[in-house]
C-alpha cells in the first residue's frame, strides 16, 4: 500500500501562507523537511512549486499537480488529478504532500501520517491548514523547541500524527 504523508508548518491559527509564501522563516523546520523528504517523492501543486527557491526540489522525484491536461515542467513528473499522483507515486517509499492548501485538503483523506511543525504564534494568512481532530488522528511523538534566535524566531514544535 502506498504511504502518504503530509508535512507542513502551521500557526496556531492554522495559517500557512499568504501571497503564495511561507509566513516565517525556520531554519530548524526547513533542514527537518530536507531530512524528512530527501529520497522520497514530493507531491505538490503548481502554484506551491513555482514558489520554491530550488526548482525542482534535489535528490527526490518531484511530482506537480495541475489542471491543464498536456502541461509540461522540465525534470517534473506531472498529475493531472488527485488519483493521477496517487498513481505515480513510489509504492516502495513514502510520499511527503508539501502543499499547497487545496492540495493538503484533497490529501487528507488520504494521508496515513502528518509532520507538523506547529509554529507557537498567530499570523496574518490568507492560506489555511485543516483542522487535526483527536478522533482521526492520534499524536506519536513531540518536539518542543523553546529557545529561539536569528535563525529560529519563533517557538515551535515538530509533532507527527498517524490516522486512528
Amino acid at each position: 500500500m502506498t504511504k502518504i504523508s503530509i508535512i507542513v508548518a502551521v500557526a496556531k491559527n492554522n495559517a500557512i501562507g499568504k501571497d503564495n509564501k511561507l509566513l516565517w522563516h525556520l531554519s530548524e523546520d526547513l533542514k527537518r523537511f530536507k531530512r524528512l523528504t530527501s529520497g522520497n517523492p514530493v507531491i505538490m501543486g503548481k502554484n506551491t512549486y513555482f514558489s520554491l527557491p530550488v526548482r525542482p526540489l534535489p535528490k527526490r522525484k518531484n511530482i506537480v499537480i495541475t489542471d491543464i491536461e498536456g502541461e509540461q515542467i522540465d525534470n517534473c513528473t506531472m498529475a493531472y488529478s488527485i488519483e493521477d499522483a496517487i498513481n505515480k507515486m513510489d509504492e516502495d517509499k513514502e510520499n511527503f504532500i508539501i502543499g499547497g492548501a487545496s492540495i493538503y485538503n484533497q490529501f487528507m483523506p488520504f494521508a496515513d501520517k502528518l509532520y507538523i511543525t506547529w509554529v507557537h504564534e498567530e499570523f496574518d494568512a490568507d492560506t489555511f491548514f485543516p483542522e487535526v481532530t483527536n478522533d482521526e488522528w492520534m499524536e506519536v511523538s513531540r518536539e518542543d523547541i523553546t529557545e529561539t534566535d536569528e535563525k529560529n524566531p519563533y517557538q515551535h514544535s515538530f509533532v507527527v500524527y498517524k490516522k486512528r
